[in-house]
């Protein structure tokens, strides 16, 4: 994977299973309007929040208990002069068991430091995987860290 992508790491005392469940429960963690669905391969769900940010996102790989992969096939970022920089970026859950922990790795691929929105979504993905993601997984109900 690129070195500049974003990527943050949680671990969790939850099984691999249960981790990969709450991953495609996006309703429950990635907090705006979901419309669509995220359990199998090649479904689509968009995302949007208010008038700031939409996305449409592909499931092109999925490996129970162990990775799941959504390629953004298309987005608007109103707050950015490249509106779409996060089309054709991937966005990857990796899920690794260790010892009696299970460790998640997240990395939004191309998403980069030279893209306008970097510092907004970074900021954002480290909200939503490091809070409400794992709040999910830990406690059975996601964060809405937007509000």
């Amino acid at each position: 994977m690129e070195l500049n992508s974003y990527t943050t790491t949680i671990v969790v005392n939850q099984s691999a299973n249960e981790v990969y469940n709450a991953i495609n429960n996006v309703r429950a963690w990635w907090h705006g309007e979901v419309v669509g669905t995220a359990n199998a391969l090649n479904d689509e769900f968009g995302y949007r929040m208010k008038d700031i940010h939409y996305s449409l996102q592909k499931v092109i790989e999925l490996v129970p208990n162990k990775k799941i992969v959504w390629l953004v096939t298309d987005s608007q970022l109103n707050f950015t002069n490249n509106k779409t920089e996060w089309t054709g970026t991937e966005i990857v859950f990796e899920i690794m068991e260790e010892g009696n922990k299970t460790k998640v790795c997240f990395t939004h691929v191309g998403l980069v430091p030279k893209f306008e929105c970097y510092g907004g979504c970074s900021n954002g993905w480290k909200m939503l995987i490091e809070q409400s993601l794992y709040s999910l997984i830990t406690t059975g109900k996601g964060i809405d860290v937007f509000n």
